[in-house]
């Protein structure tokens, strides 16, 4: 009953699959393109300005002390990870539509969730704190290592991302950090007093650019072109990637002797992938076309791992 009840009102959960299926139904096309575009820069800069608000540099720095745990979050989210996605990519390429087999190679570039990894920990209760300090520092680290890998890894499939996408992500995701971290002082207690606004505005900017993204993919074609038992394979795939990434994090744990609460977070901390970034990287990196194919593998996986991780942090509370 609790497990049904933690889906049932997860709220983020709810928005992502309603702004698939408004974009189904009311796509943006025409005239209303270039506000929607300009709607959806302005969001993704909002929300990197409150990821530089938010993260506090003092817990940053007394997080690094449990290096052990923050290396291996790190390592899993950028190394096993990265390559099961490079490794679902190449052998869903031929079976699948062209981007999203490449969408595995994104999926597995990207860093874990903040919020949701943090709050599964907590209801697993697990070492609430580290998990905080890893997913922020993977999440900061993957401004610039998630296209990075990305872009040396997509070469080899005919994608190519120009030096003016590197330009416009420092823009877009690096600078508004920058200017959320130099005006915290002031910033964070008008945060924290508007928690709940805040964190609306947060899940309704990420969900636009998924909205816009799926807007270009169903203008294009998306639900002509891709027959079903494409989406069939897909779900085994997503599967296939949910059981190495929960499984292998929860070994992973137990091969470094890690005690039970810091297993528990390096299992939410390394398995989940963060559409909060995934969302915005892919609205500067590709047409909303493509940047819609890109992300099915992204929305299956993070939709998924909240369903699942739900059941796994209640009985992990009792270990």
């Amino acid at each position: 009953m609790q497990t049904i009840k933690l889906i049932l009102t997860d709220k983020f959960i709810w928005l992502l699959g309603g702004s698939v299926l408004l974009a189904t139904l009311f796509p943006v096309t025409g005239s209303a393109e270039p506000v929607a575009a300009f709607a959806v820069t302005a969001g993704i800069f909002w929300i990197f300005l409150l990821h530089g608000i938010r993260l506090d540099r003092q817990e940053v720095v007394a997080g690094f002390r449990n290096w052990r745990l923050q290396s291996a979050v790190f390592g899993f989210v950028f190394g096993a990870m990265v390559f099961a996605g490079f490794a679902l990519s190449s052998i869903l390429d031929g079976y699948v539509t062209p981007m999203i087999a490449v969408g595995f190679l994104y999926l597995g570039c990207l860093p874990s969730t903040i919020q949701s990894a943090a709050s599964y920990t907590a209801i697993a209760k697990g070492n609430v704190g580290a998990s905080v300090i890893a997913a922020a520092t993977v999440n900061l680290s993957s401004i610039i290592i998630t296209p990075v890998f990305f872009a040396l890894l997509a070469s080899s499939v005919g994608i190519v991302i120009t030096g003016a996408s590197f330009v416009k992500i420092m823009t877009m995701l690096l600078l508004p950090f920058v200017i959320g971290q130099l005006i915290q002082r002031w910033a964070r207690p008008w945060v924290k007093r508007h928690g709940n606004i805040v964190g609306w505005s947060d899940k309704l900017a990420i969900s636009l650019a998924v909205y816009v993204a799926f807007s270009g993919a169903v203008a294009a074609g998306i639900w002509q072109q891709i027959p079903a038992d494409e989406f069939l394979i897909v779900s085994v795939a997503i599967a296939a990637l949910l059981i190495f990434a929960f499984g292998g994090a929860w070994l992973l744990g137990g091969t470094a002797g890690f005690v039970i609460n810091d297993r528990k977070a390096l299992l939410f901390g390394g398995a989940q992938k963060s559409i909060a970034v995934g969302a915005p990287l892919a609205a500067i990196l590709f047409p909303p076309e493509n940047a819609g194919l890109l992300l099915i593998p992204l929305l299956f996986y993070h939709l998924s791992s909240l369903v699942l991780s739900a059941p796994l942090a209640v009985r992990l509370s009792k270990l």
